[in-house]
């Protein structure tokens, strides 16, 4: 007996909806959350839930095929503008490079690194050269076993540039490597050092070298546009991008005036972008810099193949957290996937405990594994522009090239990238984004997991030897994290859990003292229904200050929950229930708590109608979601009685 196919009519079943149709249904929430008026129309809902990036980008929830109206201009993979890729076939035949940082500072050591990273899955080696990393004296060592014609190696040897690339060249030529074999980059860079140090840039090892390498060495280039300074410092996306594009214009002139034809001097850069765990963004960035650096090209006159830049893609230093430093191998993650989404030519995953130190065996094999499931188990390369045909993601690629491009034109309106360096122009512009990006992770509007969010007081931080610093103006180095002042006009290093960073350092020093932590008393009011919600709140608050949230457990009783808030050995309180509970008993409780020598009574939620009668009663101020969470952790530390 034959059974007839059953005929599945799915999507035919439901009626056609259209954008005004979720419109108004998003309304609806919107109005039974207080959100929207009733006066609201439908069409500025989406407005009403929309974000903004650090660009000023506004970030809608919802995004169709009229969105991506500028996508018919992203072209073809492997083809100008290149927004699709560099490569018509992606990543598909042998994946993207797997790149390894290196600047263990002894040789023999790093050497023995090098080549476990090589028998492992890396497919480059980036070395890290002079007092920020591996001695220059030892490089012939720390290669001593590498095939220098199959793994490419780039250099990063800051004002050390000439020697290094000296060194280099003389090796491979000592060991007999043709010239037409030998791949990398030599790490010119003299604008990211000057951004990096505020020195003078020097043109001169660039100018000398380029010509040679042109020459010599079709597989090597010379110089890397390293934007990630201005990522370092705090900036946005676009200003990255911007200023990533003055300084590959700069470089172009600096090379043609040196000798070289337009094609040749393309041919000599590589261009190093930051990716952040925000996985879209690092997609559109990497697709944006593909099409803008083909416009800068294709204005200096380059064929339409010469126009392609070469990407190198490095999870963000700036985003890894010191505390729960195992989080970072998630936030590394998502930005490897994005790398390989955007199209990267290479890509660095650094280990999850270089906030530590220099990273460890596990460590290393993990920011490796990392990429080679990504490539491998999760067939990521085995797509050609998996992004492409995403209505948000061409729609925000053609708004992030936007203001890109504005942000470079206006360092070229101003004098070029090395104007704006020595003016301090740059510097304030990123100056003005971190301080709003610092504000929202301090209002935890920008979360930071393990650190503002979900903290564990009771970790035990993996022990690593100190690593190098890398270089940076007096008092800004990548190891610390720490934002200068000073020092002439060297972009600052920052983190995003600075803040918090160093909240619950003092704590942590506080707690070593004197054999206890700096604690906050959580007068849970009430029962566990009215109290949970709140009081799981504050403690979360707190706790990211390094603060101890000893609580009352159950009750009203005023006078046992101040006896438990003495016993507790704390200053500071908090009270933490449900506005019902806190009509009755928040200033009774309050009240007794002062009496019992509290110097500062925090209360879990906004003041409401209830402000002049908290204040009466002693409360000082509020805590509640929005709330700027590192002024609050400052101020308690203080009446806490840490330094």
């Amino acid at each position: 007996m034959t059974v007839p196919p059953v005929e599945l009519a799915l999507a035919a079943d439901f009626p056609d909806s259209t954008r005004d149709d979720w419109r108004r249904l998003v309304l609806g929430v919107l109005r039974k959350s207080g959100v929207a008026g009733e006066d609201t129309a439908p069409g500025e809902a989406e407005e009403l839930i929309a974000t903004s990036t650090y660009e000023g980008i506004r970030i809608r929830p919802l995004y169709d095929a009229a969105d991506a109206a500028g996508a018919a201009g992203a072209g073809l993979p492997g083809l100008a503008p290149f927004v699709r890729g560099g490569r018509p076939q992606g990543a598909n035949t042998d994946g993207w490079d797997v790149r390894a940082l290196h600047a263990h500072p002894d040789p023999k050591a790093g050497g023995q690194v090098v080549l476990a990273d090589l028998e492992n899955g890396v497919t480059s080696l980036w070395l890290r050269l002079g007092p920020a990393g591996l001695p220059l004296d030892g490089l012939a060592e720390v290669l001593r076993d590498v095939y220098l014609d199959l793994a490419p190696v780039v250099l990063d040897a800051g004002a050390l540039t000439g020697e290094a690339a000296a060194a280099f060249l003389a090796l491979a030529d000592e060991r007999g490597v043709p010239a037409s074999q030998l791949t990398g980059v030599l790490g010119a860079d003299p604008l990211g050092l000057a951004a990096r140090t505020g020195a003078a840039p020097d043109f001169s090892v660039a100018r000398a070298l380029a010509p040679r390498v042109a020459a010599e060495y079709p597989r090597l280039r010379t110089l890397v546009v390293d934007a990630r300074p201005y990522h370092d410092a705090g900036g946005s996306d676009a200003e990255e991008l911007g200023a990533s594009l003055a300084t590959g214009v700069a470089y172009l002139r600096e090379l043609t005036d040196a000798g070289l034809g337009v094609a040749e001097a393309l041919g000599q850069l590589e261009f190093r972008y930051a990716v952040s765990a925000d996985q879209f963004l690092s997609i559109a960035k990497l697709r944006a810099a593909r099409r803008l650096w083909a416009r800068v090209a294709e204005v200096c006159g380059a064929a339409p193949a010469e126009r392609v830049q070469r990407q190198h893609a490095v999870t963000s230093s700036a985003m890894m957290s010191r505390r729960d430093p195992w989080v970072n191998m998630l936030r590394t993650t998502v930005a490897c996937f994005a790398a390989g989404v955007g199209g990267a030519d290479a890509v660095t995953v650094l280990p999850f405990d270089i906030r530590l130190g220099l990273a460890d065996d596990f460590a290393r094999r993990i920011a490796r594994n990392t990429q080679t499931l990504l490539q491998e188990e999760s067939s990521l390369i085995r797509v050609i522009d998996p992004a492409g045909g995403s209505w948000y993601v061409e729609s925000l690629t053609d708004s992030l090239a936007e203001a890109a491009w504005a942000v470079f034109t206006e360092i070229e309106r101003a004098g070029g990238i090395s104007a704006t360096l020595a003016d301090g122009s740059l510097r304030a512009r990123l100056a003005v984004t971190w301080a709003a990006r610092a504000d929202a992770i301090a209002h935890r509007r920008d979360p930071l997991t393990g650190v503002s969010e979900f903290p564990d007081l009771g970790e035990k931080l993996p022990e690593r030897p100190p690593a190098p610093a890398e270089a940076g103006p007096s008092g800004a180095t990548a190891a610390t994290g720490t934002t200068e002042a000073g020092g002439g006009h060297g972009l600052p290093t920052v983190t995003y859990d600075q803040d918090y960073e160093t909240l619950r350092a003092r704590s942590d020093a506080h707690a070593a003292a004197t054999g206890a932590r700096p604690a906050v008393f959580l007068a849970t009011i009430g029962g566990a229904s009215a109290f949970t919600a709140r009081a799981t709140f504050a403690a979360n608050l707190f706790q990211a200050g390094g603060l101890a949230t000893p609580d009352s457990g159950p009750g009203t009783d005023p006078a046992a929950i101040a006896a438990a808030f003495t016993a507790s050995g704390a200053k500071v309180a908090c009270l933490c229930s449900g506005d019902k509970v806190y009509a009755e008993w928040a200033a009774p409780v309050a009240e007794a708590l002062h009496a019992a020598g509290a110097t500062r009574i925090w209360l879990a939620g906004k003041a409401g109608s209830r402000a002049e009668t908290d204040a009466a009663a002693g409360v000082s101020g509020y805590v509640f979601t929005g709330c700027n969470a590192v002024e609050v952790l400052r101020t308690t530390l203080a009446e806490a009685g840490v330094a």
